[in-house]
């Protein structure tokens, strides 16, 4: 395989594929907005009919169509594969008329880095592929749809058709956004996301003092402190990210609701999360209080296998053969994908995109620098690996 061809390829694309990214990120595409997302998906559709690639769609209800774009698909050989989202979190128009800002080497927009920037590097490297004549095996690029909420809107059903995409795969290579170069992830944490509803017994101000009195914003409160008190920065976290309660300053709360937010490591921390939160709820601070607790969020973790070392180590081995820097296991507490592939038992990789800053804000950016020397390293991955 001759990897300085196949990167001169990307090199000549480069401007073609940025100004692709522009279009994409144009295509603004929330994840509660199955049309919005459906409209940028249909982008990806569209071009890789035009390169002769085969695509395969999963309909969904609620969520974006999942879509999987293969570079020679009969060719009788394991796959790689390269997976990424194209939903974004903010609203459409959120960023303004024109969503899209420069300032230098940086380009600013929603989903630039997180994760539409790796995913059109990934598309970039299927056509240098096709265009070198690369048919060694076949190459997936496979889209996903409504990563930024768990993928709660489609219930896992995008994360199990990437699975099934993926299940033979030599190696799937996620393009979340990386810090900086050459960092890869192979290990993250799980999420638990709770939300607990506290009833307290209501009056008039005056008379807050009364036994017969029992503030619901007074109970969260001490629980709030407990569940500080409880996390642990190098194990299990945990964050009261939302509070809601009361009606008027002059009256006693009778109802209050908090949403807290857990990381953990391990199975056996999942289960100490679990019995820690249902212990705070059965105890009440405040006599006449009563709290109920309902999870509403749960992302798996990503542990540490030997799979995952394995194929960073086969990896790295497949770089320098290709004349790149080696992969360096940098260390992450966000939730990805990543971790439902892995425990799906496919070797994974994970944060292999753009380099980026600030996602989920309005100054999220991407390093125009970085795109080339993604696609490169997803390349010579595809074709070595």
């Amino acid at each position: 395989m001759n990897t300085e061809k196949l990167f001169e390829e990307i090199d000549r694309l480069n401007d073609k594929y940025i100004g692709f990214l522009q279009d994409v990120i144009r295509l603004e595409s929330p994840t509660s907005s199955k049309s919005s997302v459906d409209e940028c998906g249909n982008y990806f559709i569209k071009k890789a009919k035009e390169l002769g690639f085969k695509v395969t769609t999963a309909p969904m209800e609620k969520s974006g169509d999942a879509i999987s774009i293969t570079l020679n698909p009969d060719v009788d050989a394991k796959p790689v594969c390269i997976s990424g989202h194209i939903d974004t979190v903010h609203p459409v128009g959120f960023f303004g008329d024109n969503p899209i800002r420069f300032e230098g080497d940086k380009m600013f927009g929603p989903g630039s880095g997180d994760c539409k920037g790796g995913v059109v590097a990934g598309f970039c490297v299927l056509e240098a592929l096709k265009n070198i004549g690369f048919n060694e095996r076949p190459v997936k690029l496979i889209l996903q749809t409504d990563e930024e909420n768990s993928s709660a809107t489609s219930d896992k059903a995008t994360v199990k058709f990437i699975c099934e995409e993926a299940k033979d795969a030599v190696a799937l290579l996620n393009v979340e956004p990386a810090k900086k170069a050459n960092d890869v992830i192979i290990e993250r944490k799980g999420i638990l996301k709770y939300s607990i509803n506290i009833k307290g017994v209501s009056s008039h101000a005056s008379i807050c003092f009364r036994e017969d009195v029992a503030s619901a914003v007074a109970e969260a409160a001490h629980k709030i402190i407990e569940i500080e008190k409880y996390k642990n920065k190098d194990g299990i976290t945990a964050n009261v990210g939302l509070i809601n309660g009361g009606t008027a300053i002059n009256t006693v709360p009778a109802e209050c609701n908090m949403s807290i937010d857990f990381r953990y490591k391990t199975e056996e921390q999942l289960k100490e999360i679990e019995n820690f939160i249902e212990n705070l709820c059965k105890k009440s601070y405040l006599e006449g209080t009563v709290s109920t607790v309902s999870l509403f969020g749960h992302r798996l973790s990503m542990p540490l296998c030997e799979k995952n070392t394995n194929l960073l180590k086969n990896s790295n081995e497949a770089l320098k053969k290709a004349g790149l820097e080696p992969l360096v296991p940098a260390v992450t507490y966000g939730g990805s994908d990543a971790a439902d592939f892995t425990n799906y038992g496919i070797p994974v990789l994970d944060q292999l995109g753009v380099i980026s800053i600030g996602a989920h804000t309005i100054n999220e950016h991407m390093m125009l620098s970085s795109f080339a020397p993604c696609a490169k390293r997803l390349a010579a991955l595809a074709a070595l690996l």
